[in-house]
């Protein structure tokens, strides 16, 4: 089913009802934010609604007060979702696991995607479904050579993903296939975006995956950096594409929304130069040389739509000064207190 442009309007959310799964999430707090701030109404499903440590960031937002309702839901429990997305003209599926451990993580993503579709497809309401997936399931590929660029058309090789035990890749490769499928079986018109690793200010109290990725080269947890590349996109940015993409009629598709791929040795100098007073490592692990490249990402089906990508020095700098301002930096007992609450995931690819 297409989007009707009398429903998908760009023009404001006012008098518009949508719901955002994960809502307590570093990008969907930041959508939560955005959607506040264009004039919807939101519903955001949380585990615990009546937990007012992990949800006073959303309660914190302008607007929220009037128009944000958080609600339980469990994305392995179809009738929950059911019960959330009833009323609703639009679904943003942020919310994933992320786990070293595949049986906690592929069911989740995988069940927890088909059961929002589905919900989404049983609520009449509904026009339009936009899933958060990852640039995970575009570049795992050994057949992508070093510097090559990548789009919308690729897909990571699942074989590849397993013999590398990449579970995150796999899990977000699979989840993302079986939504297309099913959305076209339940003829709902889904859109994706495909973020890179996100940076930039948090929202809620706590860290997160991707800014972990930043603070353990400040916090001393980490003496050298890997011979590895990442790709970087402001969280900012990443909230706009999800807003732009629903709220254009024309949007299809996957949309990559990634920045520029840095060296972790560049990543590392970069954070030097800003905040010399942290001791971020310099050397590579085992002193290897800086060899590797990663792939090239582009933008270009966002650009299309209006939507900027900050450069990845600023979402450097953003994360620490954001880090910085909640005290997270400031000694290695708070972030480990943190990380132990907070970011079962272990660690990044």
């Amino acid at each position: 089913m297409g989007a009707d442009k009398a429903d998908i309007c760009a023009a404001s959310g006012h008098g518009r009802t949508v719901c955002v799964t994960g809502a307590g999430g570093f990008i969907a707090s930041w959508l939560v934010k955005l959607l506040l701030e264009k004039g919807y109404t939101v519903r955001g499903t949380v585990r615990n609604p009546d937990d007012d440590a992990k949800n006073a960031h959303l309660r914190a937002l302008d607007g929220a007060t009037e128009r944000l309702t958080l609600v339980r839901a469990d994305l392995l429990d179809k009738e929950s979702l059911t019960a959330a997305l009833r009323g609703c003209e639009g679904v943003f599926h942020t919310a994933s696991p992320v786990t070293d451990d595949p049986e906690k993580m592929i069911e989740p993503a995988v069940n927890g995607t088909k059961n929002v579709i589905n919900a989404a497809a049983d609520v009449s309401t509904v026009r339009r479904v936009v899933f958060t997936s990852s640039i995970g399931t575009v570049y795992m590929d050994p057949r992508h050579a070093p510097g090559a660029e990548v789009d919308e058309t690729c897909w990571s090789d699942l074989d590849y993903c397993k013999n590398t035990k990449n579970w995150y890749c796999y899990a977000k490769t699979v989840a993302e296939q079986a939504a297309w499928e099913l959305a076209k079986q339940r003829q709902l018109d889904l859109v994706v975006v495909n973020p890179s690793l996100v940076l930039g200010p948090l929202l809620q109290p706590s860290v997160n995956a991707s800014t972990l990725h930043i603070l353990k080269y400040l916090d001393g947890s980490v003496k050298t950096y890997t011979d590895a590349v990442q790709a970087y996109v402001h969280v900012q940015d990443v909230a706009d594409a999800h807003a732009r993409v629903y709220e254009e009629p024309g949007a299809w598709g996957r949309y990559l929304c990634a920045g520029r791929t840095l060296h972790r040795g560049e990543v590392c100098r970069m954070l030097a130069k800003m905040f010399p007073e942290y001791p971020v490592p310099t050397e590579c692990k085992g002193g290897a040389a800086e060899t590797k490249k990663g792939c090239l990402f582009s933008s270009r089906r966002l650009a299309v739509l209006g939507v900027g990508v900050t450069p990845a020095i600023l979402c450097l700098y953003d994360t620490v000064t954001s880090l910085q301002d909640k005290g997270l930096t400031t000694e290695e007992r708070t972030f480990v207190v943190h990380a132990s609450q907070y970011i079962p995931y272990g660690r990044l690819p």
